[in-house]
């Protein structure tokens, strides 16, 4: 990497002012200290990122083509982001690299990126300097440093195919590990850094274990740092970590999404990555039945969820999974409609529907939507991990397989255990595809038949 050496310089000398400032904290002298101080040093302490930044938020000095930040939930990493890619495009000699005129912000939608990577409190915008901040145009997703002369382009994950056609010296990615189409978005972004001498890439994400990031790692070009946010505790909230730690501290969720850990299988879990990884498979062309699965939401509140999975049969008695549109905190005439949708757009035979919450209403909302649609009532009459067990012994036979990835679907599957999901969240993909594979397979196996027909 050009200029390493003067890197390891400035970064040490900066390192060198924080620690005197931190031992004058510990002796009760660094605001004294720092009164002292004329306004424009003053002025220049306090905004010296590299004075405050923690070891994970700093660049690699070692080379690199990615840098990948794990961090858990207000950890910095979206300060740590903005930093380095307004750091790259105004110069500063702490961040070295050629954005040669053109940079990407890729986040998880439109208006995430604009909300937390641009307008956000450590956002682009907020952490420009005097003189540098840019010109933000949201109607043409474009950001513009005049005195540099860079223009930033902002993309949406949900949209890979949005990318082609770009090109960039260097981009920032955020929650990587939440993108619909993580590979996809990945993979067209790297045919787009193609500008400048040293075009690079950084990801900021809370990570969980996915195919794109085990990928990332495992690349020499990726340099890893991680940040938990224990690391970060003295820019949160009084109290913020004390409520989370004792809730969800050393479960899964609280490692995933405190400890920037990269969670993998969970032991009791019925069903495991590896496995699903290796029953993806294209759709087929024909398909003998097609049904959605629907598990309606107890009611609106947050985390309520109504539970939208498709599946379809062969006609070698073979399973795919389709689809899954599984809508938040939506109005039940919102989830209806997003059932009747995937149902139109699939072609599928019947809606099955679990009516334990609402019984007759949910055939009401459906026909509400849609008078032609079929519906078949399902009612719960075990637990959720007893119904749960046949369909995650069809997997083990090899007689279900996905049709693409389905990344939430397929964290609570591999989440999922005797105890359910952790902090008692409720399993409403999981449920979906259970119904709809029951339906497909196991009811049609325990309907009576009269022998020789």
């Amino acid at each position: 990497m050009a200029g390493s050496t003067d890197l390891t310089t400035y970064w040490s000398s900066a390192l060198n002012l924080r620690a005197g400032l931190r031992r004058l904290a510990r002796m009760g002298r660094q605001e004294a200290f720092l009164a002292e101080l004329a306004p424009r040093h003053l002025r220049w302490i306090l905004r010296d990122w590299p004075v405050w930044t923690g070891a994970a938020q700093r660049p690699p000095l070692a080379p690199w083509r990615t840098w990948l930040l794990l961090g858990g939930r207000g950890a910095g990493k979206t300060r740590a982001g903005a930093e380095w890619l307004h750091g790259l495009v105004v110069g500063d000699r702490h961040f070295a690299g050629d954005p040669a005129g053109r940079v990407a912000l890729v986040g998880e939608t439109y208006g995430d990126a604009r909300a937390v990577m641009i307008e956000g409190e450590s956002g682009l915008l907020a952490v420009a300097r005097r003189g540098e901040r840019p010109d933000w145009n949201p109607s043409l997703r474009r950001l513009y440093w005049p005195r540099r002369g860079v223009v930033g382009q902002v993309f949406s994950a949900s949209d890979p195919e949005g990318l082609r056609g770009s090109q960039f010296g260097a981009a920032w990615c955020d929650e990587i590990a939440k993108w619909a189409h993580p590979d996809e978005t990945w993979d067209m972004l790297q045919f787009c850094l193609r500008l400048g001498s040293d075009p690079r890439r950084l990801a900021t994400t809370t990570p969980k274990p996915l195919a794109l990031l085990r990928r990332l790692i495992a690349d020499a070009a990726t340099m890893v740092t991680r940040s938990p946010t224990g690391d970060n505790a003295a820019n949160l909230a009084p109290g913020f970590l004390d409520h989370l730690f004792a809730r969800y501290g050393g479960t899964r969720l609280g490692r995933q999404e405190l400890d920037g850990e990269i969670v993998e299988d969970r032991e009791d879990a019925l069903w495991k990555r590896a496995a699903i990884e290796a029953a993806r498979r294209p759709a087929p062309a024909d398909l003998a039945r097609i049904v959605v699965g629907v598990d309606p939401p107890a009611g609106t509140g947050p985390g309520a969820a109504c539970g939208i999975v498709a599946a379809g049969l062969d006609a070698d008695g073979r399973c795919h999974v389709l689809a899954d549109r599984t809508v938040e905190r939506a109005t039940p005439l919102a989830w209806a409609s997003a059932a009747v949708a995937l149902y139109r757009r699939l072609g599928a035979d019947a809606i099955v529907a679990e009516v334990n919450q609402g019984g007759d209403m949910v055939r009401q909302l459906i026909a509400q939507v849609d008078t032609g649609v079929a519906v078949r009532a399902v009612r719960a009459r075990r637990g959720k991990w007893l119904r749960a067990e046949p369909v995650a012994a069809l997997y083990e036979q090899g007689r279900v397989v996905h049709c693409g990835r389905f990344a939430e679907l397929e964290d609570e599957m591999c989440a999922f255990g005797l105890d359910g999901l952790a902090a008692g969240r409720s399993p409403d993909r999981l449920d979906a595809l259970v119904w709809a594979v029951t339906d497909l397979v196991l009811a049609r196996q325990a309907e009576p038949r009269v022998r020789g027909l």
